[in-house]
């Protein structure tokens, strides 16, 4: 079997991108609800968490470089339709549906140094879409 080491560098760096997210969501007041909310095939909601009165449906987009763009560009149409929808399933699970909502991006750009990542900046977006 042949691991594409390419995805797999995508995928820890995506990873490590969530966590100095929500590290950094706490660390501005936030209150972390839910990680990788996942709804079988339709999707994965990355953070839920309270910010103030609001839940906050957050996407968080981690790049090494801008060769494709900024990160919050990746975040299309498509995606949102499908955050919406998957936020619409947990506010009707969790009985929160008459809760104010937000939709925000963190996006992240890491710079690789001796052979580590670390953040070079983050970007909090708030009403993103």
């Amino acid at each position: 079997m042949e691991i594409d080491m390419a995805n797999k560098n995508t995928r820890a760096i995506g990873t490590e991108g969530e966590q100095k997210a929500v590290e950094f969501l706490e660390e501005n007041g936030y209150t972390i609800l839910k990680l990788n909310y996942r709804v079988g095939r339709i999707g994965e909601i990355d953070i839920i968490a309270q910010d103030g009165e609001y839940i906050c449906f957050i996407e968080v987009k981690t790049r090494k470089s801008y060769s494709f763009g900024v990160p919050r560009e990746s975040v299309t149409f498509k995606k949102q339709e499908k955050i919406k929808l998957l936020a619409s399933i947990y506010l009707t699970n969790t009985g929160n549906i008459d809760k104010p909502i937000r939709f925000d991006i963190v996006e992240i750009l890491m710079k690789n140094n001796n052979d580590a990542n670390e953040m070079n900046t983050i970007n909090l977006i708030k009403n993103a879409f």
